[in-house]
């Protein structure tokens, strides 16, 4: 029984909506039917020194899950390839194939890469401290491919609706220049394959120039519009941007994450168990011009005729299949709007 509060399939053929990651058994009731809590199972997250129960569902709930979205942003491929340096399969890739085998023909997915080859510092313990080291596998090429890419290709096939490349913030004096980031970039992706879409999140707003939309536009990469902790708000990205959806497969990504100025660990606190709207989130300014920003982001892609991918996150509002239906409907009336405007 579909839940018709959270359907957004049909809401506009150029609208695809869905979430970062999925199967919590908070959306039991929402997404998922009651039926589900007999299957619920628990595990332990320690984050910010404090630790958190996690109940989640079967993946089997995949089939659920697609009845009222229509992309899943799948991101524990962020944490680990899927295939080992010795060309051993990982558990990534053997679960991406049990989400397949619950999943409608039509539904797609869209894969965060490895941190591994898109991270320029890595977290490592060094004489017993845990440390920031330089990463040797950023932007390697050939690992990537043999690694992630080709796999993911493979076993995906025409469901994988691309790829999303997200690199962490990095302070100003510890970054290259806007030209030198640009050619370490042009060098890396001129080589990679281009059978699914490929997005780029950057989290430093000082790499957000100019120069980097011109290039992102000669390659057709997409620039992820990303609602996250320090990164400015939506609709500065779209100036920043020159108001240009850049993928040359005709499709965009919008991710609302986190509210602006909050740190991660701070704003799952806030939001878990991830079962209903947090006041104290949804109801702030910057939440609203989230949601205002979204809705006039959908409309810039409708009217260029791209398709944009809207991600919603628990964590930008407590609870992500309510997030979305808060986007939906902001959208909604605005179409009605319009329509009523029409001679």
């Amino acid at each position: 029984m579909v839940n018709e509060r959270f359907q957004f399939r049909q809401l506009h053929p150029n609208l695809s909506f869905g979430t970062a990651s999925d199967r919590y058994a908070g959306w039991i009731g929402q997404i998922y039917p009651d039926s589900y809590e007999a299957e619920v199972t628990s595990r332990r997250k320690k984050l910010g020194g404090k630790s958190f129960e996690e109940r989640i569902v079967p993946v089997s709930s995949t089939a659920s899950y697609f009845r009222h979205f229509n992309v899943l942003e799948i991101d524990f491929t962020y944490y680990r390839p899927l295939v080992d340096v010795d060309g051993t399969e990982t558990s990534s890739i053997r679960l991406i194939r049990s989400y397949l085998e619950h999943a409608p023909g039509d539904a797609k997915f869209l894969l965060k890469v490895p941190r591994l080859f898109f991270s320029r510092w890595l977290r490592a313990t060094v004489g017993g401290k845990l440390q920031y080291v330089a990463n040797k596998d950023y932007l390697s090429r050939d690992a990537y491919m043999r690694m992630f890419h080709e796999p993911a290709v493979s076993v995906l096939g025409g469901q994988l609706a691309g790829f999303v490349f997200e690199q962490e913030y990095q302070r100003k004096k510890d970054s290259p220049s806007s030209e030198d980031f640009v050619g370490e970039l042009d060098d890396f992706f001129s080589k990679i394959g281009r059978e699914a879409a490929l997005h780029i999140e950057l989290r430093s707003t000082h790499l957000l120039t100019e120069e980097y939309f011109d290039w992102l536009e000669t390659c057709g990469i997409g620039h992820v519009f990303s609602h996250w902790t320090w990164l400015p708000p939506l609709r500065k990205q779209w100036q920043l941007s020159g108001g240009r959806m850049t993928s040359a497969t005709n499709d965009a990504v919008v991710r609302l994450l986190t509210p602006l100025r909050t740190p991660y660990a701070s704003a799952y606190a806030m939001a878990a168990p991830f079962d209903a709207v947090i006041p104290e989130i949804a109801e702030s300014p910057q939440a609203l011009r989230m949601i205002d920003d979204t809705a006039a982001l959908a409309f810039q892609a409708i009217d260029k005729g791209k398709t944009l991918h809207i991600v919603a996150n628990n964590r930008a509002w407590g609870n992500a299949p309510e997030l979305a239906r808060t986007v939906a409907d902001r959208i909604t009336d605005e179409m009605r709007r319009r329509a009523q405007e029409r001679p």
